[in-house]
């Protein structure tokens, strides 16, 4: 190695170098990865979770590189919006939509009644995390969420999806057979993670057990329950598609779904510059925020109002609430 004969400055940014991409070889060895587990077993013993469950549960899980992969190139991060809404919000969708609400009609009427939350949102929802039920997934979700634990990008939040799973499987609320779905851990037909299933999922069909993969009414049920649970309101706006009329300054822009902010009624929106694309239907006293998903002057622009940023709270990315919120509203429009 030649390391002794680099300047300093260069010398350090090798070894940094160096170790970096050595220790994230070791992190996707699979003896580590055992070892991994092995640890992960012993905190998951003082979590309460029974022995018995820890060894049915983990006795076959296994690390997949494959998961890592997905997780780098997730299109909510990379597609442009256009293109991601157009992928997601068109005539199929809507017409899907339509037909599977006429087929649903008693279920969704119960829920909209119960939950208070519109039909269409729950339908744009269904679509976009799984086109309909149609694209469940078929990863292991227990070596999914195992491998995204011992990845230490995310681990901690992976790691407490891990335990809310064991704990979940030990109380017999969901059945290990059933636990096959995303790459990022999330089943059924709507994609709830473990703490979504903890938190907001219920036996809506009175079976005795929670299946958010063969039963409609448990899976429309917890969606419109998790959806009113995190302050959907119904009859109320998502966004309005923008532009403006004069140069307005960088720092009112929002292009992390992370942090909201420079919220303004939207009769002050117009005052310095922003016109809406189609009606504004008398929001002038609704706060808004300025939205630029992909963060630069070509973006599409939006303003985005309290139920937009309901829809982050189930996924954290700009894109997917803008694609489900414009098709929820086309599909308001056709029933």
């Amino acid at each position: 190695m030649l390391v002794k004969k680099m300047p300093i400055i260069v010398k350090k940014i090798f070894l940094a170098l160096f170790f970096f991409f050595n220790f994230s070889l070791l992190q996707a060895n699979p003896a580590n990865f055992n070892l991994w587990l092995d640890n992960f077993k012993i905190k998951a013993k003082k979590e309460g979770i029974s022995q018995k469950t820890i060894e049915d549960a983990l006795s076959d899980v296994q690390y997949i590189s494959k998961v890592i992969e997905y997780d780098n190139r997730q299109p909510e991060f990379f597609e442009k919006t256009d293109v991601y809404i157009s992928k997601r919000a068109n005539k199929r969708a809507i017409d899907q939509a339509v037909i599977l609400l006429k087929e649903n009609q008693n279920i969704f009427n119960k829920v909209e009644k119960e939950f208070n939350v519109n039909k269409e949102i729950l339908l744009a929802l269904w679509s976009t995390e799984t086109n309909f039920g149609k694209n469940l997934g078929k990863m292991d979700i227990i070596s999914s969420l195992a491998t995204l634990s011992f990845d230490k990008r995310r681990s901690a939040y992976f790691t407490n999806e891990l335990i809310t799973l064991l704990k979940l499987l030990d109380s017999q609320t969901i059945k290990k057979d059933t636990l096959y779905g995303s790459w990022a851990g999330a089943v059924g037909n709507f994609q709830f993670m473990p703490s979504s299933v903890a938190n907001y999922a219920i036996d809506y069909d009175k079976d005795g057990y929670i299946d958010l993969k063969e039963s409609k009414l448990d899976a429309i049920g917890s969606a419109a329950n998790y959806i009113n649970k995190i302050g959907w309101k119904k009859n109320m706006p998502c966004f309005d598609k923008v532009n403006f009329s004069k140069d307005i300054s960088s720092k009112y822009f929002n292009h992390s779904a992370r942090n909201i902010s420079n919220k303004k009624k939207v009769s002050n929106w117009k005052k310095i510059g922003i016109n809406f694309i189609d009606q504004d239907e008398n929001k002038n006293n609704y706060l808004a925020a300025l939205v630029l998903p992909d963060g630069d002057g070509t973006s599409p622009k939006f303003l985005v109002y309290d139920n937009y940023e309901i829809i982050l709270k189930w996924n954290r990315s700009l894109r997917f609430a803008l694609s489900v919120c414009t098709l929820a509203e086309s599909i308001k429009n056709e029933i």
